[in-house]
C-alpha cells in the first residue's frame, strides 16, 4: 500500500511534466467561462441555430467571409475564440484557411464604447511574416461584423500598438473592415 502511495504522485508529476504545455515568459489574461472551440481543438462541423456569426478566413491571399449558425449570438470573446479555432473540416475542403492558426495571438478582447480593444501577448506584431496583414485583417473584419463593434484597436499592456494595413503602413487608430477592403474576396 505504501508503495502505491509513493508511485501515484510520482506518476502524476511525470505526466504533468510531459503534457506539452509550453512555458510562457509573461503572464496572460485567462477568460473564465465556457471553453471556446479554440480551447478544445479544431472546430467541428458548423452547427445550426437561429443566430449567425461572421468569420473571416483566408483563401489565395484574400479574406473570405464565412457564416456559421449558432444557438445564440456570440460575444466578442467567443467570436474571436471561434476565429482562432480555425476553419471547420468542411471549410478546409472548400480551400479556406487562416493566418492565425497555431499562434496564441489574443490575450483578451474588451468592448468599450463600441470599440473592441484586443490585447496581444508579447511578440505578435512585427513578426516578419508575410501574412501578418491577413491575420490582423481576419480579426478586424470578424469583430466589426458585429453591429455593436464600430472599430478595433490593438494593445499590449493597455497601450495601443501599430498594426499593418494592406498598403504596408501601420495604424494605431480604430480599424474597420473598410481598412482591409483591398484584401476581401469579391463573391
Amino acid at each position: 500500500m505504501l508503495r502505491s502511495a509513493l508511485v501515484l504522485p510520482s506518476l502524476l508529476v511525470l505526466l504533468a511534466a510531459g503534457c506539452g504545455v509550453p512555458v510562457e515568459d509573461t503572464p496572460r489574461v485567462i477568460e473564465v467561462g465556457t471553453p471556446s472551440r479554440a480551447a478544445t481543438g479544431a472546430p467541428s462541423a458548423a452547427a445550426s441555430g437561429p443566430a449567425a456569426e461572421s468569420l473571416y478566413l483566408i483563401r489565395d491571399g484574400s479574406l473570405v467571409p464565412v457564416q456559421r449558425r449558432l444557438a445564440a449570438e456570440p460575444d466578442p470573446q467567443r467570436l474571436l475564440g471561434d476565429l482562432l479555432a480555425g476553419p471547420t473540416e468542411a471549410e478546409q475542403d472548400r480551400g479556406l484557411g487562416t493566418a492565425l492558426g497555431g499562434r496564441d495571438v489574443v490575450a483578451s478582447v474588451r468592448l468599450i464604447d463600441g470599440v473592441a480593444h484586443v490585447e496581444l501577448p508579447a511578440g505578435i506584431e512585427n513578426t516578419g511574416r508575410n501574412d501578418d496583414v491577413l491575420a490582423f485583417g481576419q480579426i478586424v473584419c470578424t469583430l466589426t461584423s458585429r453591429r455593436d463593434v464600430t472599430g478595433v484597436v490593438f494593445t499590449r499592456q493597455g497601450a495601443r500598438i501599430g498594426v499593418p494595413l494592406p498598403d504596408a503602413s501601420l495604424s494605431q487608430d480604430p480599424l474597420r473592415a473598410a481598412d482591409y477592403a483591398a484584401l476581401i474576396a469579391n463573391g
